[in-house]
Parts: structure tokens; sequence; C-alpha cells
């Protein structure tokens, strides 16, 4: 069933892309009008976000995302069947200059990355850093047929899919000589078991991952925040941005802080471009942790 589901969508992602944006329009007037997705999340992750804003505001953000996220969904339907040519059109890319200059220096790169639309299309197109490996870090979905297809999605292109509870091991074993550069999409929310640290992100206490930080300062890496803006529908654009220290090395948490605070800022200018869909603050300090 798995299989026969997989030849039908591969089917439909060979369709041009303007007859796939009049899917998403569909799809944004069923996710908006008549399903109402997760509604009740998006409005409130919102609206404690940019406590600020009156409601109309909120809503209309809120109506954009789901017109930001109808037309991900097919976009990265469409990424079964893209070539490279045509996704180098789509997604450009700032500063990929500094890839050359680490790998000059010897040193490994961590891309820090959010949910910022179109992700799915930026880990694709990992390979025009033009570091010799692209690594990135994934959390394995449960069903094994869908775990494979995303990753040769991901991959289809020379993206190397790491596991993230193999990444740790991996990242400390490999030679920091400028030959990998590692993307993680580093703003989800860790399961309860998993919260070590919060910080203060869009205007509340959120729970983020820690652990990628001690390994750029153990192994000296260089730290790279992905900034991604929605050009216009179908157009992407990532610039790369240097996280510095203030003093000679980084701090602990540091790295963690610089990211969220980069990310909060990419967020604020074009708040329709992020993923509010997902619970990123269902876990209380003092509640559940």
């Amino acid at each position: 069933m798995n299989r026969l589901f997989y030849r039908i969508v591969y089917t439909f992602s060979l369709l041009p892309f303007s007859i796939l944006y009049g899917f998403s329009w569909i799809l944004y007037v069923l996710l908006n009008y008549v399903i109402g997705y997760r509604r009740k999340v998006i409005y409130h992750n919102i609206k404690n976000s940019f406590p600020e804003k009156s409601d109309k505001e909120i809503k209309e953000i809120q109506k954009k995302f789901y017109k930001n996220f109808s037309d991900y969904l097919v976009e990265t339907l469409k990424t079964l069947s893209i070539s490279i040519e045509e996704l180098n059109k789509r997604h450009t890319f700032t500063n990929i200059k500094l890839f050359r200059k680490y790998e000059l220096e010897g040193r490994n790169v961590m891309m820090m990355a959010g949910h910022i639309f179109n992700w799915e299309w930026f880990v694709s197109t990992g390979p025009n850093v033009q570091t010799p490996t692209t690594v990135a870090v994934y959390h394995k979905v449960k069903n094994k047929f869908w775990n494979e297809q995303i990753n040769n999605i991901r991959g289809k292109f020379g993206t190397v899919q790491l596991d993230m509870k193999h990444t740790p091991r991996f990242m400390m074993s490999a030679p920091n000589d400028g030959s990998h550069a590692y993307l993680f999409v580093a703003d989800q929310s860790p399961k309860k078991s998993a919260i070590h640290y919060d910080l203060e992100f869009l205007n509340q206490t959120t729970p983020v991952f820690v652990g990628f930080d001690k390994i750029a300062m153990k192994k000296n890496m260089a730290v790279l925040f992905c900034k991604m803006v929605k050009v216009k529908q179908g157009y992407y654009h990532t610039t790369f941005e240097e996280i510095l220290p203030d003093g000679d090395k980084f701090e602990e948490y540091e790295i963690v802080h610089k990211f969220f605070e980069k990310l909060e800022i990419t967020i604020k200018e074009n708040p329709d471009n992020w993923l509010w869909s997902h619970k990123r603050w269902k876990y209380k300090k003092g509640i559940d942790y």
C-alpha cells in the first residue's frame, strides 16, 4: 500500500508548478476555512509571541501562514522529481564563500537553521555549499518506508542523512579539517525528558535543545546561521551569517542564545513564514519540567 501511494504521489509531482500551485490554493482553502488545521495552536502561538499585535493582525498572519504552509506541502512533493537545475533557480544563496574560507582554515562548519519555509528545499540544496561532505541531522520517522522516502528526497542531490541519535559520535570522530558541514534544523521542542535548558524566545520561556553547541566548542567548529527568506511563491533565498563569540571563544550556551536571537529576528521580519502549527510551547516551566 505504501509503495502504491508513493507511485501515485511521484506521478503527481511531475505536474508543472503552475498546476501544483493551483492545488496549493485548494489546500489553503481546506486547511484554513474547512478543516481549520490546528487553528487554536497556531492562533495562540502567534498571539503569545506578538502580544503587541491586534487580533486582526494576528489573524492576518495566521491566514498568510496557511498559504505558505500549503505552498510548502506541494513544493516538498515536487522535490520527488525536480531537477537540481530547477531547484537552484528557485533557492539561491548569499555568502557561500564562507564555506571555502573555513575549508582553507581546516574547520568543519555547523549550520543552524529554523523551520522557515522552505527548509526542505534548503536541505536538498545542501551540496551547493561546496564542502566535500554536507550532512543533514534528522529525527527518525517511525514508519520505516516513509522514513526511507523522506531521506531519499533530502539526499537525492548528495546531502548525507544522519540520525540524531548517531550524530554526536559521528561528529566527534570525524576529523575537523574543513571537509564536513553539518545542518541542524534546531528550533524543535525537546521531549519532556530531554529538557535541560530554556531561554526567552518570542516573549516566552522556551525549552531548547543543547549539546550541538558543546560539540562545536570542543571541536572548534565554525558556526553559521541560515537566514531563509521567501522571496515570492516558489522562490527562496538563504543568507549565511557567521555566529561569532563575544570574546576569544564561545561561553557555555552562547551559541544556543545567539542562534535563537537571530531566528527571532528572522521570524519577526516575516512572521507568517515560520512553522506556527508546531506545539512549540506545550511544556511549561514549573509545571512540566
